[in-house]
């Protein structure tokens, strides 16, 4: 029997993610690749899994939505609109916390700061798309000049017990640091940590704040420790964090097509 299925793919710079949902908006399947060069190729690669994990077929889809930097490059044969990443990082968001909520997105180029308010309705949004600080970038950057990779990161900075912080946002004047840092003999568990708080710090400050903070984002998925932080760092606000948070962008998406058929 064939099944009613919903998919959104959101081709980031980076990584490029698909979420299958039934028509009870309940996810079926996801997967996620490294964009590379072909965005195409990618997203087909993420909906073969997709479709696998959720034991489903390309006839099984009724409608998708495409979003994320990529959209307009991905080239499936399905019936498909595409939206903005802010649009559907925001109605992923809201599915999960149905409430005021100031959505971070800490992506692998880029960062997303966006207002919603209790009616799901967005009220303003930032991007950080010319400087690579407070990125997933900016952790691979700063986990080459410690040898190590950026994987490693969440496990040395839990281990800090004497946190340094860094003065510069900028990557390069930050590399220079960490390299400094390391001359000194300070323990790379404490620049660890504080590579971490220089993300917080940048994200944190480019807008003010509502009292419920969503993190979302490869960053968030693959450091749980950078949430802990955020806690720590802002203890007037409830920081949140979704089930999926690297998949918020393609449920969004999944979402807009659900309700492109309903």
């Amino acid at each position: 029997m064939q099944k009613k299925l919903f998919l959104g793919i959101d081709a980031g710079s980076s990584r490029t993610k698909a979420v299958l949902i039934n028509k009870d908006k309940k996810i079926v399947g996801h997967n996620v690749q490294k964009t590379g060069m072909d965005f195409s190729k990618a997203a087909n690669l993420c909906l073969t899994e997709a479709l696998s994990n959720g034991k489903a077929s390309l006839a099984d889809i009724e409608s998708a939505v495409f979003t994320g930097y990529g959209r307009n490059n991905i080239f499936i044969e399905i019936p498909k609109a595409v939206k903005t990443e802010i649009s559907c990082h925001a109605k992923g968001c809201y599915a999960y916390f149905p409430y005021e909520i100031t959505v971070i997105d800490i992506g692998g180029q880029d960062n997303k700061l966006i207002k919603i308010n209790q009616n799901s309705k967005i009220e303003s949004f930032k991007m950080n798309r010319k400087c690579a600080a407070g990125t997933g970038a900016f952790l691979e950057e700063m986990a080459l000049r410690l040898d190590i990779p950026a994987s490693r990161l969440n496990e040395l900075a839990e281990k800090s017990k004497n946190m340094v912080k860094l003065g510069s946002f900028c990557t390069v004047f930050s590399a220079t640091e960490v390299l400094e840092n390391i001359q000194k003999g300070v323990k790379i568990f404490d620049i660890a940590k504080g590579i971490f708080h220089s993300v917080i710090k940048r994200v944190f400050e480019m807008d003010a704040l509502t009292k419920n903070v969503v993190i979302t984002g490869g960053v968030a998925a693959h450091n749980p420790f950078i949430i802990k932080m955020a806690a720590e760092a802002a203890p007037d606000k409830k920081i949140l964090t979704p089930a999926l948070p690297q998949f918020t962008g393609a449920l969004g998406a999944a979402l807009y097509a659900a309700n492109s058929i309903a």
